[in-house]
């Protein structure tokens, strides 16, 4: 153990001092990347129909390159898959994560470069390392295994192209040393039945000794209490007594402490969160105790932010870090060496602090209500199912909200459909609560609920057991990164789960 902490400690301390100088010169560190992203692409298709080589600054970049979003890539993406090099990126590209950031039946296929895999998906696996046993001297991470939930690839040989889940391409490529303190072997994390899977990988880890998960929460939990069935355990730490690290992210992790804390009752046991998307490594916790994010700036991304009112205009505004502000709502726009060009991600974030640039997530620009004028977002739902679970001592297993429209006479509402893990008593009082919660934290919605005379109390329904897992199912969205969409304006997601409620 001290060997390896030895062996570790030289790099992992050069690269926090290299962590320091971003947070030191984070202007000139991007305007670096810039310039490096478009000196790189210049002799690519797209960079020859941009013309990159006579881009010299921020705003000659904003006004040659519009804004895009997935269907405006898509075409050059459809290039690359069909193995055509230099398209959005220099040489061929093999590996191709498909997103699953919402449920839509059509899949996203985002590039993934090797300068992308290397400089921005790992370097951050490295930091998250880094920075957690700075914050955590005294950690025994390395004396065992790291269990990773992911999901699936498969290989296009017409093509030579691995399409797959962006855990499984990670996993897939990771130096043979990372495999020797990861499990479950690379035949069971890859397997496409998601059941079987949960299965093999329980039977596997059941006896190691695991210190350290990685993955979804919503997903994990599912692992957690498989375990818990099949071993006839009280908790967690009498299968892993040295289990002292979950990093998590795709989903926020407030509605789902609580339970992590019943499973895993240990004091010294730690959270780490991080914002890695198929589309690139965007930011991390510097240790257990942080509620946000640090931004990091020096993985060949740059970064623009839109304001979520310019959402949806020809033109819209688009800052730079030295123009956002604390605590407003902002689109994330990227460009980065996976070769992707000022693309709209779909995530909103809000900036915690400047000094670093610190940030959380706040939602996602097409998953909100707004039916109203109540401007309610991911982030406000998160937290206020959060502090309700806690006051009525329910726990949650997942969730979705979306309007319902004003009839004559009558003002609109909220209908949620919530799975319980455990349902509370009052379903009444459970709804006053969050309603009163979702007002202290939103004062949109707390304008348009004054008298009930544009939106009336929320609705509560009951969702059976195992209701979202079935609905993904279906529509063959299980296990790995796939997320139910928490929010939407219409009721596309809600009147499918509605209808497979009451048919099973």
């Amino acid at each position: 153990m001290s060997i390896l902490n030895s062996l570790i400690a030289l790099p992992l301390a050069r690269r926090r001092s290299a962590i320091e100088l971003f947070k030191k010169y984070p202007l000139e560190i991007q305007e670096e990347a810039r310039q490096n992203l478009l000196a790189t692409a210049a002799r690519t298709v797209w960079g020859e129909k941009y013309q990159y080589q006579n881009i010299k600054t921020v705003q000659q970049f904003q006004e040659a390159v519009p804004v895009q979003e997935y269907q405006d890539l898509y075409p050059y993406i459809q290039r690359m898959q069909a193995g055509e090099e230099n398209v959005l990126w220099p040489g061929r590209v093999k590996w191709f994560a498909r997103s699953s950031g919402t449920t839509n039946a059509k899949s996203k296929f985002i590039p993934i470069t090797a300068e992308s895999l290397e400089n921005c998906h790992y370097q951050g696996g490295k930091d998250i390392i880094s920075l957690y046993t700075a914050a955590c001297p005294d950690n025994h991470l390395f004396s065992g295994k790291t269990l990773s939930l992911g999901g699936t690839q498969e290989k296009d040989q017409a093509h030579d192209k691995y399409c797959g889940d962006l855990s499984a391409i990670l996993m897939s490529n990771l130096p043979f040393w990372i495999q020797l303190i990861r499990t479950p072997n690379l035949e069971i994390a890859l397997l496409g039945e998601w059941e079987e899977k949960i299965k093999q990988i329980a039977a596997d880890s059941s006896s190691r000794n695991i210190t350290c998960l990685t993955g979804v929460p919503s997903w994990m939990l599912v692992l957690l209490n498989h375990l818990l069935v099949e071993t006839k355990k009280a908790n967690i730490l009498e299968i892993w007594p040295n289990l002292e690290l979950f990093i998590h992210g795709g989903i926020n992790f407030a509605p789902y402490r609580d339970q992590f804390a019943k499973l895993i009752p240990a004091p010294r046991m730690n959270y780490f969160e991080v914002y890695n998307a198929s589309e690139g490594f965007f930011a991390m916790n510097e240790s257990p105790a942080d509620e946000d994010m640090l931004l990091m700036l020096d993985y060949g991304v740059f970064y623009e932010f839109i304001p979520t009112e310019d959402l949806g205009q020809a033109k819209p505004r688009a800052l730079g870090l030295s123009e956002v502000e604390l605590g407003k709502n902002y689109a994330l726009v990227i460009s980065t060496n996976g070769g992707l060009w000022r693309y709209l991600i779909g995530d909103t974030i809000v900036f915690t602090k400047l000094q670093p640039f610190r940030i959380k997530i706040s939602g996602r620009t097409k998953h909100f209500i707004n039916a109203f004028g109540e401007e309610l977002m991911v982030g406000n739902a998160d937290r206020a199912l959060e502090s309700v679970c806690r006051q009525t001592s329910t726990a949650i297993v997942d969730y979705t909200a979306a309007p319902f429209f004003m009839l004559a006479g009558q003002s609109g509402r909220h209908q949620w459909l919530i799975e319980f893990r455990e349902p509370p008593t009052d379903l009444a009082d459970f709804a006053r609560r969050l309603d009163e919660s979702l007002k202290a934290l939103n004062s949109d919605y707390e304008a348009k609920r004054y008298k009930d005379i544009t939106l009336s109390r929320p609705e509560i329904i009951l969702a059976r057991p195992g209701l979202f897992y079935d609905w993904l199912k279906e529509k063959n969205k299980v296990g790995g990164q796939h997320k139910v969409p928490r929010l939407a304006n219409s009721r596309e997601y809600l009147d499918e789960l509605l209808a497979i409620n009451k048919r099973l």
